[in-house]
């Protein structure tokens, strides 16, 4: 039985991994902070390593005698730059480091990096695992020094990069803002543009991230894990619109109203103590036309592909979000 350590497994992604890889029959440790909620990993055969990255005998514990390491935990909202780069940086090179001191002959690191590392599409097109780095964000920048650090170990461990888009299923907080509003009867739409996106499942999310672990020649690789269609806010507004039985009013945001809301957030938030969710960074990235990538890689080294077309993924995220209470 493959044993394998995993970080961030208490979160939305991370305990998705969790539950595919049980099904897989592999031993699990999970970093388990004081902070950390477990009630996605409750009642589940999973060794809880307590603690951070940075206590030498947290890393030894979580390091040793595992096969596998799936560097899901980071931080993707925080008020200050050194926040981001302590949690996705500092944090990977700790992890790194303890591998090559505490476990040489570990089978494979997966690091999951996301598409915020690289950015949108400027033209169009979607973009590969040879597009070099654009981040259009604090978060997006720590992402691009994390990757940089791991593959600085290419030539020590066997190291994977994956990187997500968007990403959305059961138990996740971000995207279901959006389904709270459109149960709501409001589908809000930024800009009068038709942007495209790349959306992924989080089930099939995870199915790529265990296929590029457990092959070789995904050594010293990058991958894109994502939706093979793209698709257009409208379109998916109204696959939400019908999934929901909800009829819904368009409300379009224009470019200038979601800067301006931003600026105004960024400085009131300045006197509040925890991060907040739009700022001057998170609106350049709201009003790119373009967040699509290419999965050809993926599919031509790892076989991967995607189980759930976007409907049928909208639906089990819908009706789990019912079943949980979360909308009506």
């Amino acid at each position: 039985m493959a044993k394998v350590f995993i970080t961030g497994g208490t979160g939305f992604i991370g305990s998705h991994l969790i539950d595919e890889l049980l099904k897989k029959n592999y031993e699990i440790k999970a970093l388990v902070r004081k902070k950390s909620n477990t009630k996605w990993l409750k009642g589940k055969p999973v060794e809880y390593i307590e603690g951070d990255l940075f206590t030498e005998d947290v890393l030894k514990k979580a390091i040793s005698n595992v096969e596998y390491i799936y560097h899901v935990g980071g931080v993707t909202f925080a008020k200050k730059k050194e926040e981001f780069y302590r949690g996705n940086v500092d944090v990977t090179k700790s992890l790194l480091e303890a591998c090559v001191k505490y476990n040489e002959g570990i089978k494979k690191f997966i690091h999951i990096s996301s598409q915020a590392a690289v950015g949108p599409s400027f033209d169009g097109k979607p973009i590969d695992e040879t597009r070099a780095y654009h981040p259009l964000t604090a978060y997006g920048k720590s992402k691009v020094e994390a990757e940089k650090l791991v593959k600085s170990f290419f030539d020590k461990l066997n190291c994977t990069i994956v990187r997500p888009p968007a990403v959305y299923g059961p138990r996740d907080y971000a995207i279901y803002e959006y389904f709270k509003s459109m149960s709501r009867g409001l589908q809000p739409l930024i800009g009068f543009d038709n942007k495209l996106v790349s959306l992924i499942h989080v089930k099939d999310l995870v199915g790529g991230f265990i296929l590029a672990g457990e092959a070789d020649i995904a050594n010293s690789n990058i991958y894109f894990i994502s939706s093979e269609q793209f698709y257009n806010w409208r379109d998916i507004g109204d696959l939400t619109k019908k999934l929901l039985g909800r009829k819904t009013v368009k409300v379009v945001i224009p470019h200038f109203a979601v800067k301006t809301t931003a600026f105004f957030s960024q400085v009131f938030g300045f006197f509040s103590p925890k991060p907040v969710v739009l700022n001057i960074e998170k609106s350049r990235e709201l009003t790119q036309r373009y967040w699509i990538c290419s999965i050809e890689k993926a599919k031509r080294e790892l076989g991967f592909k995607e189980s759930l077309t976007l409907e049928e993924g909208f639906r089990d995220t819908i009706n789990w979000y019912r079943k949980e209470g979360w909308i009506k």
